[in-house]
């Protein structure tokens, strides 16, 4: 028996896995969203210093001489747009006013707002976060408005502030992330958990306490009025435990019933076992009655007696699966014959049509068992025929086929009668014979199908025949 497994624990059910796969999933789709909007909050905050030094450029331009403008007017200009300096560049001619108690920087990173496409202002704003806001910044751009065009204006400026900047704005994208990824995995924990969740849940649980006792009618699952594929498992899965508690209860009793038959027969045959040596002893008297009535006798008790054999024989069928070897075809056939009374019959002839050296992977014992019956079957019908079947024939043949190869079992006798062909492979009802059980073509056809072939019959005008096909893959190059 397998280990019983219990259900999940409150951290490894499937609700606890969907809610933190919508969580990750929210949280990647956020990250996506959050690098183009840090890049367009970088390009927003250098637009601002850059903008301040475009005002700063017209002022340039309408002053003649930028180098009598007041320190303080021009130091106030510049803190205004946290600057360290500003470059205004016209008609090969560059004007530059800085902090007085700061010296311009010998190295600046060279930032252009001209570039505006997505993969720069990402890069952008990695580059920023990454390298800790210890740089001076370069933003250079063209100035509008009433001033030329073609004029530049070069805005330099520390990376510390913008690069607070952005942390500050990160960590709010951050929060905001992971409300709206919490608050919707909620609601779709809620919803999913309605639909999916609780049902799969109730379902599982079910499952698993119908298997721990499966005969308990109780636990069979009640379906819901659900109508989509939930409700379909219910409904099936209501149907199977139904079934199967059907099953086991009926299979039950066939177990007491075949236990109370087998002593029965047990019983029956020892009984018919001593009548027979009673009437062997009766044979032998002289009295012409007893003469006539005494084979009479004999045939009734030896027919018993094979019943209660065959019973008993069914009975011991264990269900042990083949133990294939390799196996001379033709001469198993021939043993088969033997054992069958076909070899050496007087009035029936054989013929063992199997090619020389045919080599095939199968149970010896279990094929022979049914080559034995198949045999019997069409000896015993074409001697119920006598005199009716003129060259009266068995024969058995070898021929290769879609799935692998057959053998053939064939006679030319009366055939089946229709009940035996409507209940063929039916125990106690596929007996072409009176007072037959059917058990030996029902015993024939389960050995077959454990070397994974199939038994058929193939009805002859005259005669009858059984077909065993069996897989390519017993067959022994």
């Amino acid at each position: 028996m397998s280990e019983r497994r219990a259900m999940p624990g409150l951290f490894s059910g499937l609700s606890v896995k969907l809610i933190a796969t919508i969580t990750l999933v929210i949280l990647a789709v956020e990250v996506v969203i959050y690098l183009p909007s840090a890049g367009n909050f970088r390009q927003s905050w250098l637009n601002d210093r850059l903008r301040i030094g475009i005002v700063a450029a017209r002022v340039l331009d309408t002053v003649p001489d930028v180098m009598n403008l007041p320190a303080m007017m021009t130091d106030n200009l510049l803190t205004s747009a946290g600057a360290i300096a500003i470059v205004y560049r016209r008609a090969g001619q560059s004007q530059l006013i800085e902090l007085d108690e700061r010296p311009m920087p010998k190295e600046a990173v060279t930032v252009d707002m001209r570039q505006t496409d997505y993969a720069t202002l990402i890069m952008g704003a990695i580059d920023t976060l990454t390298h800790g806001g210890d740089r001076v910044l370069r933003i250079l751009g063209n100035s509008d408005g009433t001033v030329d065009e073609e004029a530049e204006v070069e805005v330099l400026v520390d990376e510390r502030p913008l690069h607070d900047d952005l942390i500050a704005y990160s960590w709010n994208i951050v929060l905001i992330s992971l409300l709206v990824a919490l608050l919707t995995a909620g609601v779709l924990y809620l919803l999913v958990s309605r639909l999916l969740i609780f049902p799969i849940r109730r379902l599982t649980e079910n499952m698993v306490a119908y298997r721990r006792n499966p005969e308990n009618a109780t636990l069979i699952i009640a379906p819901t009025k659900r109508k989509d594929e939930i409700g379909i498992v219910e409904n099936e899965l209501a149907a199977m435990e139904t079934d199967i508690f059907s099953m086991l209860r009926q299979r039950r009793h066939l177990a007491d019933l075949g236990l109370a038959v087998a002593k029965i027969n047990h019983d029956l045959r020892n009984t018919l076992t001593s009548a027979q040596m009673l009437s062997d002893q009766v044979v032998a008297l002289d009295d012409p009655k007893i003469q006539r009535l005494a084979p009479r006798l004999l045939h009734s008790i030896d027919k018993a007696v094979a019943f209660a054999q065959s019973v008993v024989e069914y009975g011991r069928q264990s269900g042990v699966p083949p133990r294939p070897q390799p196996v001379d075809l033709r001469a198993l056939v021939d043993e088969s014959a033997i054992d069958a009374g076909l070899r050496g019959h007087p009035a029936l002839a054989f013929d063992n049509a199997v090619p020389d050296s045919l080599t095939i992977k199968v149970d010896p014992d279990q094929l022979a068992r049914v080559l034995v019956n198949l045999m019997k079957n069409a000896r015993e019908a074409l001697e119920a025929a006598g005199d009716r079947i003129a060259d009266a024939r068995v024969t058995v043949s070898y021929a290769p086929a879609a799935a692998g190869y057959t053998i053939s079992i064939a006679d030319n006798g009366p055939g089946l009668p229709p009940r035996a062909r409507d209940n063929l492979f039916v125990a106690f009802e596929g007996s072409a014979k009176a007072g037959g059980t059917g058990l030996g073509l029902a015993i024939a056809r389960e050995l077959v199908a454990a070397h994974g072939g199939t038994l058929t019959y193939v009805p002859l005008d005259p005669g009858t025949r059984f077909d065993i096909t069996l897989p390519a893959a017993t067959l022994v190059a």
